[in-house]
């Protein structure tokens, strides 16, 4: 509390009533904030997944060679006596030399088998050199690429050479012969793996190392130099997969220690638990367990594969601590490559592990190549030595009264040591160590269900765990489980196997391969699982028919589509969203899927989700729509029809509030224009010619005051595309001064305004008008073009030119795609841009290919437009204007835009085609792909090959996906179960938003206290500053000192109190458009800003004003029917005489409810339209019921009442409850002209204030139709404010000046003159507003200047 009440200064007795205002931040819900509005739309970048085996590998043949000797020790060991005696736990000395040799060999064979009983055995006991060398090689030859192992036990032989030799003995054992690992190494071959039980062996390693490394070098030699005698020699082969494994140091010798065998280390290799239990026996420790003997061990009950027995049990344990140790201690890659990668390696790398533990225990150094790090002192071991422990103990009872055998805790143990480490997580640490235990437990029943919920919780924590428990092995596991039938596994591995396909896709063979997908089948037809749980069932489907024809095939077999139509009406949104999804791809590119689902209707079935709440889902409908289309087999006249009818759907969304739902549109659409391509064509080339020869009725060259530039300055300044394009401009120059400088130009060189089409500026082609220069670096049809394309497509006579098929369907979509193109929402109108300009290429080549192609004619014209200046003026699709030499006096600070990737500078000399005679437009398009599969080579054949479609759609399809799909998968990627962040109460975000609601309650109480006292005067000025343009409109944050200005088509931030600009940037609309209204959203928190301009379209900005680049959020055409055509002169000078009148536009107004999240738009229209922000779509159209536009609304969602201004005077008020016929529920005429504002109390008794042109103020009760109060103010208003606190209103007038009135009606102020320098006149208002909480008054004037004034100091 101690930050609060230094925060609030303010007595105690507020702080009830503080919290309560407090509280009602909290409730109030966000606009736009969801993960569609501040991501990316893409999918996640792919991990590189490392866990396939690339090259799984099987030893399929081994070599036992002993050199025993029985009875004779080598010269070079001196014996102690007793002496370790046993090999493979036979005493040699307890039978014939001859046939202990022979016993031991074959006991040897059956140990190797217990781990590999498939690979072929050869034994060579002892050999010669010449038997060695003939058994290598036999056995390299069968196992071909396959692994070999050759063991040698070198117990009756002298200790290998430092000159790298192990010996063996001549053919009737009178000498040792030395064998040279040069050789053996030659004979073996690669992939291999030497395990040496001999004293020394390290040596051994070492030469190894040195005789591959040497090999190494001569294949070098060889390779380059081919006349080198090496070269001669058949290839050494390389050594580099080798694997060795030695039982000690190059120095030390083994153990002689007569109660262990003196092949300790094959011992511990081939059978572990034995030795590993006489071990433990020998220890000190071992005397805390009561009766157990080295002869009690022998008769331990079970067999080693068997889990449900001790000895099985004990091994399954062995199995889990050994692969944990390894998985914890190894670099990844190692770990798979002797653990993962070869059955036999991975047995015998997890004994070295024990080897490693027991023979240090006797001084002995195991080795091995490739080396690991040290892992006897693991903290795994403890848990071994327990369950031992654990095991011994109850051995006595067992054998002599034969009571049950209790099972182990250790798995449990584990899983609970999982479930902590879960349960306790910080983000970035060290992974749990138990994972490979939680592998070992799926094959237990019995703790099964608890070790797959784990693993579910460890997968989400986001993609790192899957790809480590993917690392671990898990896959194998998971995919035999699908295999299981019982229910209670199912919403486990249904989680489980969401998160793997939402990490790694290519997953999906492998499912289908194993049946895998028929379990997710019937857990999503099964009506009783969970919503949730039938929504990763489908997401799992759809990524198994994701671009898999295989799995598209299985899935159409196992009945997908009409389970999937069935749950289309799911309450459950991610569900329906995710079934649509999959539909779309299960007949993505696949005929009889798409026959399958004609015969369901289902596209029918889908057009109910293109209505649905759910912007999400709706994009998923026409997803799903697009592919039904897109198609590319045979057309019946049937399915041309279905077709049809599907596009006729799909273009009712042309207004949708979403962009993610309108690109998803254009991508739809795009699919049925490469169908029909060629009825495409011909449309779009009746449109080019259409608006070739048709002037646009635009006002050419009406000049707009404070703003010398002509409205149709139609080059001048392009549409500034990518969102950060935008704000190029900004700090540096306004758009209006680059405007002016780049018409100059435009006007002085080339004598005169040109037409509207920049296609003026080609003369290449007798297409020209649509061509554009070929300096034009991006499109075909510039921006300009389509729109005026779509401009007099709505109100010219088209009808009487094209004939019968101008209302077809394909005009009817190209249509669509023309207003498509012409979206806010930038990257909605460059993708329709690119589906517009691919048909206009095709067309404009099919229909003159001769005179375009002819590379010669188009290099001598392209001096003909002009280089250096047309490379600036008629960027059609690029970034902000470019400063050029001629334009940079202008502007001294204009920052030079990135060049986009591809995009040559600005002013480079006249294009030449650089491929022979490649096609001429071939580089407007992005550089990245060819458009042809083989370029036209020249005139005679450019027919045939324009008409090869093959290659141009590559180039639309290709480039035309909107990531929306791979996007929504993420979320299964990501943690479902974590709290989200701003739940979190310790979370930064949670701080910030506490931080900013105790910042607004405290404006909201300092405010409250000056207005409560009265507000006497209203004219110190705070603020004063040159806008960058005329302010046209003006808003100021509720709660920080920062104030918005909008000028035509840009908007500035300052802030109030440091007398400082924020930001400036550019809104991106048309030229011939103006901003008409602002309003902060969620300004109680992270606030947006959207601005309305008056062609209806509506843009969201976040992240101004505060150092970062703005962004747009979200982007939408708010009303349809103002499109912009024939609107008369500029309206600032004009106002005044239109209004009187009732005419002229009101642009676009729109008011604001932050409680329902609902926005009202209204302007040049015979409606209001209501927008549900949440559900970004139109819920409601009020007619207003008159001829006139509206000119002012103001809401109140406690009421539900609107109270609309018109244009004709009348103040009209509807009930937004009832329906379109009777919800206007009063209409006040008092006024005899155009109402400036009205404005309804927001109290439940609150009046409806209103105020026209005349400067009449009117008070209205709701009920009575007749006004309560009148106050008359001043004449030739232009702007009105009401403070919503303090009962003031602010007028502003034509006559330069503004007066400040209380609610008596009484002048509290009178402002005409500017404060400071010389006491400057104030220019005619041009706009005003009066802060929310503070008594502060914000005035734009047409001078450019921008001030506020405020109560006294002393109240403030």
């Amino acid at each position: 509390m101690k930050m609060d009440s230094e925060l609030l200064l303010s007595p105690a007795i507020f702080l009830a009533e503080e919290e309560e205002a407090d509280m009602s931040d909290w409730n109030l819900p966000l606009a736009f904030m969801k993960k569609r509005h501040s991501e990316k739309i893409e999918g996640s970048k792919a991990l590189a997944q490392s866990w396939r085996m690339k090259d799984r590998m099987k030893t399929v043949s081994v070599a036992l060679v002993l050199c025993l000797n029985v009875g004779v020790d080598p010269p070079d060991v001196v014996k102690t006596s007793p002496c370790a005696r046993l090999e493979c736990w036979i005493d040699p000395l307890s039978m014939s030399p001859q046939k202990a040799l022979e016993t031991i060999g074959a006991n040897l064979q059956k140990q190797y088998e217990n781990w590999q009983p498939r690979a072929r055995y050869k034994q060579s006991l002892d050999p010669t050199v010449d038997e060695v060398k003939k058994l290598c090689t036999s056995l390299r030859r069968n196992a071909k690429e396959e692994r070999v192992l050759f063991h040698y036990n070198g117990h009756g032989v002298p200790r290998p050479t430092v000159n790298g030799e192990i010996w063996v003995f001549n053919k009737n054992y009178t000498q040792y012969i030395p064998l040279s690992v040069y050789d053996l190494q030659t004979w073996m071959g690669s992939p291999s793996i030497f395990v040496y039980d001999c004293s020394n062996a390290g040596i051994i390693v070492k030469s190894f190392k040195q005789f591959a490394l040497q090999r190494e070098q001569e294949l070098e030699v060889a390779a380059i130099n081919p006349n080198h005698p090496l070269a001669q020699m058949p290839l050494p082969p390389s050594m580099k997969n080798c694997i060795q494994l030695a039982a000690c140091e190059a120095s030390e010798l083994l153990p002689m220690n007569p109660d262990l065998p003196a092949d300790l280390f094959t011992s511990c290799l081939t059978t572990p638990i034995k030795i590993a239990l006489r071990w433990f026996c020998m220890q000190k420790s071992a005397k805390l367990v009561p009766g157990v003997t080295l002869d009690l061990i022998e008769k331990i009950p079970g067999r080693l594969n068997d889990r449900r027995t001790p000895l099985g049990e004990l091994n399954w344990i062995f199995t889990a601590i050994t692969d944990t140790i390894a998985w914890n201690v190894l670099p990844r890659d190692l770990f798979q490559k002797l653990f993962r990668q070869d059955l036999l390696v991975a047995s015998l790398f997890r004994n070295f592990l024990l080897a490693e533990r027991i023979m240090r225990s006797y001084n002995c150094t195991p080795v091995s190549s490739p080396r690991l790090p040290p892992t006897y002192m693991h903290a795994m071991w403890q848990a071994w030595d327990l369950a031992v422990d654990i095991c011994l103990s109850q051995l006595p009872t067992i054998i002599e009264e034969g009571t049950a055998f209790r099972h182990s805790p250790f798995f449990a143990e584990q899983l609970t040591a999982f479930q902590v480490w879960l349960t306790m997580g910080v983000e970035n640490r060290n992974p749990p160590e138990q994972l490979p235990i939680v592998l070992q437990v799926l094959l237990s029943q019995v703790h099964r269900l608890r070790a797959l919920d784990l693993l579910g919780r460890f997968l989400d924590l986001g993609p790192w765990a899957v790809s480590l428990a993917l690392s671990v092995g898990i896959f194998p596991y998971v995919l035999k489980l699908l295999q299981s039938s019982a229910r209670e596994l199912r919403p486990l591995l249904v989680f489980i196997w969401a998160k793997i396909l939402a990490v790694d896709s290519s997953c999906q063979a492998d499912l289908v391969k194993d049946n895998g997908h028929k379990y997710f089948l019937s857990v999503l037809a099964d009506p009783y699982m969970p919503a949730e749980h039938r929504t990763m069932a489908v997401f799992i489907l759809a990524v198994i028919v994701n671009s898999y024809t295989t799995g598209q095939e299985a899935c159409l077999q196992g009945n997908l589509i009409a389970i999937c139509l069935e749950q289309l009406s799911d309450p459950h949104p991610l569900l329906r969203q995710w079934v649509a999804v999959c539909l779309g791809r299960i007949w993505q590119n696949f005929d009889s899927a798409r026959w399958c689902g004609v015969r369901d209707s289902a596209h029918e079935k889908l057009y109910s989700l293109l209505s649905d709440p759910i912007p999400e889902v709706r994009c998923a409908a026409v997803f799903a729509l697009g592919t039904f289309v897109g198609n590319s087999a045979e057309r019946t006249d049937h399915s041309t029809t279905i077709d049809h009818n599907v596009a006729m759907m799909l273009a009712q969304l042309i207004n949708d509030g979403s962009p993610v739902v309108r690109k998803e549109l254009v991508v739809a659409l795009s699919h049925l224009v490469v169908q029909y391509e060629s009825n495409f064509c011909t449309v779009a080339l009746q449109f080019m010619e259409e608006e070739k020869n048709y002037a646009v009725p635009s006002t050419a060259n009406t000049l707009e005051p404070g703003n010398l530039t002509p409205v149709r300055d139609s080059p001048a300044i392009p549409r500034l595309r990518s969102v950060n394009s935008y704000t190029n401009i900004r700090a540096a120059t306004t758009a209006r001064n680059l405007n002016k400088s780049l018409q100059n130009l435009n006007l002085n060189e080339e004598g005169g305004p040109v037409a509207f089409s920049p296609g003026n500026l080609s003369t290449s082609s007798s297409a020209s008008s649509t061509l554009g220069s070929p300096d034009n670096d991006e499109y075909i049809l510039s921006f300009e073009t389509i729109d005026k394309m779509r401009r007099v497509s709505s109100y010219s006579s088209l009808n009487s030119l094209i004939g019968v098929s101008f209302n077809s369907v394909y005009t009817q979509i190209w249509r669509v795609l023309l207003h498509l193109a012409a979206d806010p929402f930038p990257e909605v109108s460059d993708l329709a841009m690119k589906v517009l300009n691919s048909i206009a290429y095709k067309a404009t080549m099919n229909a003159r290919p001769q005179r375009i192609l002819d590379s010669g004619s188009l290099t001598q014209s392209a001096p003909a437009s002009p280089t250096s200046k047309g490379a600036h003026i008629h960027q059609a699709g690029g970034s902000p204007p470019m400063p050029s030499a001629s334009s940079s006096s202008l502007t001294n600070e204009v920052p030079k835009p990135p060049t986009r990737g591809g995009e040559q500078p600005p002013t480079r000399p006249p294009y030449t085609p650089t491929l022979g005679g490649q096609a001429p437009h071939s580089h407007q398009f992005p550089r990245t792909r060819k458009m042809f599969d083989k370029g036209p080579s020249g005139s005679e054949q450019a027919g045939d090959d324009a008409d090869d479609p093959g290659g141009h759609k590559a180039y639309m399809n290709a480039n035309l996906s909107t990531g929306l799909c791979d996007w929504s998968a993420k979320y299964f990627a990501q943690p479902v179960m974590k709290i989200p962040e701003e739940h979190d109460v310790e979370s930064q975000v949670r701080k910030e938003r506490e931080w900013r609601f105790l910042r607004n309650a405290r404006v909201r109480k300092q405010s409250q206290r000056i207005t409560q006292r009265g507000v006497t005067r209203l004219d110190d000025q705070i603020f004063i500053n040159r806008n960058p343009g005329v302010p046209s409109v003006v808003k100021f944050h509720p709660f920080n000192p920062c104030i918005a200005v909008a000028d035509k088509d840009s908007i500035c931030f300052w802030d109030w109190e440091k007398a400082e600009r924020l930001d400036y940037f550019y809104n991106g609309n048309p030229r011939y458009t103006r901003i008409t209204a602002m309003e902060y959203l969620n300004g109680h928190d992270y606030s947006l800003l959207l601005t309305a301009t008056d062609d209806g379209a509506l843009r969201i900005w976040k992240n101004f004003a505060d150092q970062r680049n703005p962004e747009m959020v979200t982007a939408w055409q708010g009303l349809s029917d103002m499109l912009p055509t024939t609107r008369g002169l500029a309206r600032r000078v004009s106002i005044y005489l239109d209004r009187s009148k009732g005419q002229g536009g009101a642009g676009m107004v729109v008011d604001w409810e932050q409680e329902t999240g609902l926005l009202m738009t209204s302007g040049d229209v015979r409606v209001i339209r209501i927008w549900d922000t949440e559900r970004e779509m139109k819920v409601q159209d009020i007619p207003t019921g008159a001829d006139s536009c509206v000119t002012s609304l103001s809401c109140d969602s406690q009421r539900s009442l609107i109270a609309a201004g018109l244009g004709d005077g009348s103040v009209r008020l509807y009930d937004r409850r009832m329906g379109a016929n009777e919800c206007r529920v009063m209409t006040y005429r008092e006024h005899s002209s155009w109402v400036v504002k009205a404005h309804l109390q927001k109290q439940t008794d609150g009046k409806v204030i209103s105020v026209s042109v005349d400067g009449d103020v009117r008070f209205f009760e709701l009920r009575s139709p007749d006004s309560v109060n009148v106050l008359q103010t001043v004449k030739g208003l232009t702007a009105l404010d009401i403070h919503p606190q303090a009962n003031l209103f602010a007028c502003g007038s034509m006559n330069q000046f503004i007066a400040v009135y209380n609610s008596n009606g009484d002048v509290i102020s009178n402002i005409k003159y500017y404060d400071g320098f010389m006491g400057q006149r104030i220019g005619a208002i041009s706009c005003l507003a009066f802060h929310p909480y503070w008594p502060h008054l914000a005035v734009g004037s047409n001078d450019y200047y921008m001030s506020i004034y405020s109560a006294e100091k002393r109240l403030r």
